[in-house]
């Protein structure tokens, strides 16, 4: 998806509180609904629970309309890479592994952010490259900080997926976020390091991996216009979180409560 706006700007702190109660509806999404994650229901209807929810909390599902999506969110099922249209005919069943990628808009901000579901018994390789791909998000926001470079985090995605034998999509990356959904700037997921834009305080933007368990290869339906797969039909993973750098590091704006970064700012 291209960019809305062309230079990365710095937050305000006034913007970052406003980010802040974003990020944490769109990962309370995501918590609410994997209870509901199992083998029998549609994808159809985990939108629509996720839609009512977003709504519920006075605030609007980005992906719906956002360039004729026709969805509230993406869900993407084993070799889907991203932009998974939810469909009351796709009924999750044992073995599959599920993204499903949240973007709220409240008051204003936007928070975006995805994360794996394995439904009932997965196989060891399948678990594995979700774990993997967790990794490669984790490894990357442990190094965010001013200074670093962009090229940093790609580098360090790229050489965990390698050192594993998986495969980085390059056709799609992270980007800025904050009044607008995609924003400055693009975040690649492979790179050379000491490369790209230096961080800098009150930056705002997205960190996404989408890890292949075969070749890196994807292709585009032409029929939705919108649901991307790997090209050898194999697994894919996804992790995302939306997050600022700070004086020292960096706020995952849409850390779930079961995460190491979790804080109880908002």
């Amino acid at each position: 998806m291209a960019n809305e706006s062309s230079v990365p700007v710095p937050k305000s702190a006034t913007q970052l509180a406003k980010m802040r109660i974003a990020g944490r509806l769109a990962a309370s999404v995501l918590e609410m609904i994997a209870e509901h994650v199992r083998p029998g229901v549609s994808t159809g209807a985990l939108d629509r629970q996720c839609h009512d929810y977003i709504v519920e909390h006075d605030a609007v599902p980005a992906a719906l309309g956002y360039r004729g999506f026709p969805r509230s969110i993406c869900a993407s099922v084993n070799q889907v890479v991203c932009h998974g249209i939810p469909s009351e005919q796709r009924r999750l069943r044992v073995g599959d592994i599920l993204n499903l990628d949240v973007a709220v808009i409240k008051e204003g901000y936007y928070g975006d952010t995805s994360c794996m579901f394995m439904v009932g018994k997965v196989s060891p390789h399948a678990r594995r490259l979700s774990r993997v791909t967790q990794e490669c998000l984790y490894r990357a926001i442990e190094q965010v900080r001013p200074g670093v470079r962009l090229g940093d985090l790609g580098n360090l995605i790229q050489r965990h997926a390698s050192d594993n034998h998986y495969s980085v999509v390059r056709e799609y990356c992270g980007h800025g976020i904050g009044e607008n959904f995609h924003e400055e700037p693009h975040v690649l997921h492979y790179g050379q390091a000491g490369t790209g834009l230096v961080l800098e305080e009150g930056l705002t933007f997205t960190i996404e991996p989408m890890i292949n368990l075969g070749g890196r290869e994807v292709k585009l339906d032409r029929r939705d216009g919108w649901t991307v797969e790997t090209v050898d039909g194999r697994l894919s993973a996804q992790w995302e979180h939306t997050l600022a750098v700070t004086s020292d590091g960096c706020e995952v704006l849409t850390a779930r409560r079961d995460e190491p970064f979790f804080q109880t700012t908002v």
